[in-house]
């Protein structure tokens, strides 16, 4: 019986029990500041595993997901607005004098919280299918959404009233009773961050190790030889582009209240392309490298930012460029790579000694 899958899994596992663990200690290592940031950082890894899942595995690549993202942080922070004010500040300074009805389910928890996920989901599904349906890929469908992440953050500056314009949703104070500007509070949300990140994750390697991710596979190294085995491409590319949206949705729901604020630059085609860059330098088809490059990038970022204030963006481009020459493949491109001639090179090693040591005078066989 071949035991090396379970042993496989077991390691697998250790691993992943390892770095939850890590995770979980990160608040008593790290000040109010840095643990806030790191949750965010956290949140926006959810995002790449999201992208990971359409992008490193069935080949859609979407420079769009800010939409997603910026959908569930809406949802969560009309929510949160609620809780606040009766009457959103926004409303009230654009001479709205009743709450709109649309706005109004949100004042429930029940209500709002499913619809972080649901709402990102039902929008992907709308575009989706018809798209794929079509059979618009490539470029032609990166393209596509961009132009949906325009349109989004176009219509929402446009409705003042309604969404809060260019500054968005603004001065969050509480979240069920807890004041977000308590430490206590802020730990919790980094809790619950690390939870749903590693929910988020076993969900994802479930969906590549079944069925399901081998078709994905096929999708995106021959979706006509897929096609011509009587498989349907589009419907499965419409289901996983919805789960990725529904985890874009979820890290936005979490981002905004560690934050205390969503607006609709969230939603534009930098962040999207950003979120984009995060796999790009973690690796494709790796969930573990979603995770590292967003973690990364966004480290980064920060650092470049706080330390070089001037001249950071240029920094941060110095920085993807040599990513993109030194490891075209990813950071876990890179390590897989390299452990792979790490090990040819221990067996080498292991197959001379052995070859001496059974020689008689002590040279390896080649040689006689």
């Amino acid at each position: 019986m071949d035991t090396k899958p379970a042993k496989s899994a077991i390691f697998r596992f250790k691993w992943f029990a390892l770095v939850m663990l890590l995770l979980a200690l990160a608040p008593f290592f790290l000040s109010d500041f840095r643990l806030n940031l790191f949750g965010k950082f956290l949140t926006f890894a959810i995002v790449a595993l999201g992208i990971d899942l359409i992008w490193g595995y069935a080949g859609i690549l979407s420079l769009g997901h800010g939409v997603y993202f910026g959908l569930g942080a809406y949802c969560m922070g009309a929510y949160l607005k609620l809780q606040a004010e009766d009457l959103p500040d926004f409303m009230s300074w654009s001479g709205l004098t009743e709450l709109p009805r649309f706005w109004k389910p949100f004042y429930h928890a029940w209500f709002a919280l499913p619809m972080t996920l649901l709402i990102p989901m039902l929008f992907a599904l709308l575009v989706g299918f018809p798209t794929f349906r079509a059979r618009i890929k490539g470029v032609y469908f990166s393209i596509l959404t961009q132009a949906l992440a325009l349109i989004f953050v176009t219509l929402f500056i446009g409705q003042q009233p309604y969404t809060g314009g260019t500054n968005g949703i603004t001065n969050l104070q509480s979240i069920f009773g807890f004041s977000l500007a308590e430490p206590a509070t802020m730990r919790g949300l980094y809790a619950v961050t690390v939870l749903m990140l590693g929910i988020a994750y076993l969900l994802c390697h479930w969906l590549t190790h079944t069925q399901l991710g081998k078709v994905l596979v096929a999708i995106r190294d021959g979706e006509n030889r897929l096609r011509f085995l009587g498989y349907n491409p589009a419907l499965f590319k419409v289901l996983i582009f919805a789960i990725s949206a529904g985890l874009a949705g979820l890290a936005g729901a979490l981002f905004v209240p560690q934050v205390g604020i969503i607006s609709p630059s969230m939603m534009g085609i930098l962040p999207s392309v950003e979120m984009a860059i995060w796999v790009a330098v973690g690796g494709r088809g790796t969930l573990k490298g979603a995770v590292i490059g967003a973690v990364l990038v966004n480290a980064a970022k920060s650092y470049f930012s706080e330390n070089f204030p001037e001249l950071w963006l240029y920094f941060l481009g110095v920085l993807f460029i040599s990513f993109v020459l030194l490891f075209p493949q990813g950071i876990m491109g890179f390590w897989r790579k390299g452990r792979f001639k790490w090990m040819t090179s221990i067996l080498r090693w292991r197959e001379t000694r052995f070859a001496r040591s059974s020689s008689p005078n002590g040279l390896p066989r080649k040689y006689h």
